[in-house]
């Protein structure tokens, strides 16, 4: 194989595909980037059996063939070369690689590509279409409150579902609940499923486009697959039941309060200074007419602030976890936010009038000074 490119179209690529490359493999295969320039394209592909991301890159194919290069290695090299034309020259009988760019050369060791595990060919039905910027929006403010609990693998997921022109997608992980809802451009078949949060998590890093860049998501039994630009990733679903959340969700309330969110995380930020992960004090909200006031006591010490409201319904004091509320509050991009409370043993709300999103966070108990 004999292939030239520049050096920042890639890199660029490769900083696409190595994110579906295993940090931790026993199959030394899975650590390698696969350069395959068997057709009349340059194709980069990572894969590491869970994800599998591949990019189509500019270059000149000068003698066509297929080689399997250590990813971490090979990226390293190709970051730190001068912006100019790489040639990549591969023997396709040793799996040797030479990498010169300018004055600068290399030898690299590779490894045959037939044993590189390929992205499996799935057929494609009616594609989902939204613009790039607002999926990666919905990933940023649902993401955080996924889990990595293995005993639970529905909460290292999201669940993706379409009712006709609808899209609601949901993550949980036993102690709050993120929902986004969007409106689709399209009416497209109801269905559910569940995303792992890894995937979600690499393609936000990897989606920059604008508002009139798409991404096409196709979803089989098995398998979600997200297409934009020159990169497909193609992902395992998880497999189950989703947690049915409808009845944990509720409209009723005996408190609301309305507030500028900034000034609110500002104060719950500084406040979370005083908590550690040993020492993990609740912030208690004390709420009254006009006013709330913040107060956290730990081993560190103690934090008191008070902030302006405006209140609908009965006077109440409940604790929070604060980085659940600060998680929440980062997320949403409304200057003025509706919080809405029943008792300080039930669950809390934060929700917009036009249904956009729905978090809902569960107090902790704490003993009043």
């Amino acid at each position: 194989m004999q292939i030239t490119c520049s050096q920042e179209q890639l890199s660029k690529g490769l900083n696409i595909v190595t994110k579906a490359v295993p940090t931790r493999t026993t199959m030394s295969i899975l650590e390698c980037v696969m350069i395959d320039a068997t057709a009349n394209q340059i194709k980069l592909m990572a894969n590491d059996m869970e994800i599998g991301i591949e990019t189509i890159i500019e270059g000149t194919i000068i003698e066509r063939g297929v080689i399997a290069v250590d990813a971490k290695i090979f990226s390293d090299m190709i970051r730190h070369l001068p912006n100019e034309d790489v040639t990549i020259i591969t023997n396709e009988s040793t799996f040797a690689t030479t990498i010169s760019c300018g004055k600068e050369h290399y030898d690299l060791s590779g490894k045959t590509g037939s044993d590189f595990p390929l992205i499996p060919i799935i057929p494609r039905n009616q594609p989902i279409v939204i613009p790039q910027f607002r999926l990666k929006d919905i990933i940023r403010q649902t993401i955080f409150s996924t889990s990595e609990n293995d005993a639970n693998r529905m909460m290292g997921g999201e669940l993706f579902e379409i009712a006709a022109d609808k899209l609601r997608v949901v993550s949980l992980d036993g102690h709050r609940i993120s929902i986004r809802n969007v409106v689709l451009a399209d009416s497209y078949v109801d269905q559910k499923v569940i995303v792992p949060a890894k995937t979600l998590n690499e393609l936000s890093k990897i989606m920059n486009g604008g508002p009139d860049d798409l991404v096409k998501i196709y979803i089989t039994e098995n398998h979600i697959i997200f297409e934009f630009e020159e990169t497909t990733v193609v992902s395992q679903l998880i497999d189950g039941e989703y947690f049915r959340i409808d009845h944990m969700l509720s409209t009723d309330y005996e408190t609301k309060i309305t507030l500028n969110k900034k000034d609110l995380l500002d104060k719950i930020t500084r406040a979370n200074l005083l908590v550690s992960e040993v020492d993990k004090k609740p912030i208690i909200l004390n709420i009254t007419d006009g006013r709330m006031e913040m107060k956290i006591v730990s081993a560190r010490g103690s934090y008191d602030g008070d902030l302006a409201i405006s209140k609908e319904g009965r006077d109440i004091m409940i604790g929070f976890n604060p980085k659940f509320f600060i998680e929440a509050l980062r997320v949403i991009d409304d200057d003025r936010i509706d919080i809405y409370m029943v008792s300080p043993k039930a669950p809390c709300f934060i929700r917009d009038d036009g249904g956009s999103y729905n978090y809902l966070i569960l107090p902790v108990n704490f003993t009043a000074a």
